[in-house]
């Protein structure tokens, strides 16, 4: 019997700027987020992708908060979870202006205790708007090539997995500058890159989709891939991934909150509920985390009682 090849489900629960709207409850306190990972992962998600909000439900990078989301996660499951080294922008009331953390409260995100599973960064630079995500002005958002080139250093040195997010294929090639700096080996296996779509000036269409993928493959042909996307594009854009046999596929109330048939969701578990079910079309089933670790080459053990913490929850 042909064994199916897994994908990996990444539930990004929450963004830095996305709120409650049309009934889709976003999480925010370290309490809402740890029960919204868990659920995703009852639902098939192997990760779970978030971000820190203060006690105002505003944007943070305090680790202070990041520690306890870490903490609660993982005394409900196994899940493997996920920051963004982007933190996101805040809004300052009184000027009216947008303002972007600066690299070294980024880079402090390397250095959570507990840390974190895997990492995120944001290859480029660019004119950043995702109304769909909460950013309603387009505004600069600076990735320096130190910045990268820090972030995927230290990522690397500590045996774990830094996901590239690529909205244009332009993006590979930049960071095959980030290469020459000896960050990392382009022949390496545990890259990980996320084409996707709808962020800022990137095009929700297949052509564009489709040759990001084909130059990811072709100048880091080792690597593991997924697909994303902003709003009602999420969806036919990971099946469209599927479709090309990716490696991973990312939902959740970061960018979207509307499910295949347009409605909106009421939670991140149903958006995971119906990725997976349009997986098992392509003959994929969700990984579990303990073989999305296996997948990633993590260093770190799974924990021993993770199975048991599955079979509880089911």
């Amino acid at each position: 019997m042909e064994v199916k090849k897994k994908v990996i489900v990444v539930a990004a629960i929450n963004g830095g700027m996305q709120r409650d709207r049309e009934g889709a409850k976003v999480p925010i306190t370290p309490a809402e987020i740890a029960e919204d990972a868990y659920q995703v992962w009852k639902a098939g998600a192997s990760v779970v992708h978030v971000h820190a909000r203060d006690a105002e439900g505003k944007n943070s990078g305090d680790k202070k908060i990041y520690v306890e989301i870490i903490e609660r996660i993982r005394d409900k499951c196994d899940i493997l979870i996920q920051t963004t080294n982007g933190i996101g922008i805040r809004y300052d009331k009184a000027t009216g202006q947008y303002i972007w953390p600066k690299d070294e409260e980024r880079l402090g995100l390397l250095e959570l205790q507990p840390r974190q599973d895997l990492f995120g960064i944001a290859c480029a630079s660019g004119d950043f708007f995702n109304p769909e995500g909460g950013y309603m002005v387009e505004t600069p958002y600076v990735n320096s090539l130190d910045l990268v080139s820090q972030t995927m250093k230290s990522v690397l040195a500590m045996g774990s997995v830094c996901e590239w997010e690529v909205p244009h294929a332009a993006v590979l090639h930049r960071m095959l500058r980030v290469a020459k700096t000896g960050a990392f080996d382009p022949m390496q296996s545990n890259l990980w890159i996320l084409h996707g779509s709808g962020f800022g000036n990137s095009p929700p269409l297949a052509p564009h989709i489709i040759f990001s993928v084909q130059e990811g493959r072709r100048l880091y042909p080792n690597s593991l891939w997924g697909t994303t996307a902003t709003g009602r594009d999420q969806f036919w854009v990971c099946n469209l991934g599927l479709s090309m046999n990716c490696d991973s596929v990312r939902v959740g109330f970061e960018d979207n909150i509307y499910l295949p048939n347009g409605n909106a969701a009421k939670t991140n578990a149903d958006l995971v509920d119906a990725i997976v079910n349009i997986a098992a079309i392509w003959g994929r089933e969700p990984a579990s985390a303990a073989e999305a670790r296996q997948i990633f080459q993590l260093k770190d053990r799974v924990p021993a009682d993770a199975a048991q913490q599955r079979a509880h929850a089911t």
